[in-house]
């Protein structure tokens, strides 16, 4: 499976169907998203994959810090999440 922390996805099942995450980390044919306001990183949501709806874009600063230190703020993530939809 290729490498998906840092990819945001957007959700196809469930009360949050429709709204977009970032994946923190996979593991098992799960993905833990946040998004940094409804969904913070200290409880990320462990949804299957197969429920997520892979945008194709890599958001390289929180791909980068994710493999450098393992976190990320929320702040960082709500950031993430308007530059996407901004473009």
């Amino acid at each position: 499976m290729e490498k998906l922390d840092g990819v945001i996805a957007r959700s196809k099942a469930g009360r949050d169907k429709g709204e977009l995450f970032i994946i923190l980390r996979t593991e098992n044919g799960y993905a833990f998203i946040a998004n940094g306001d409804r969904r913070k990183v200290d409880r990320p949501k462990k949804k299957k994959l197969k429920h997520l709806q892979l945008t194709g874009y890599m958001c390289e600063f929180v791909s980068g810090k994710l493999a450098a230190s393992g976190k990320v703020t929320n702040q960082e993530l709500r950031k993430a999440l308007a530059e996407y939809t901004d473009k």
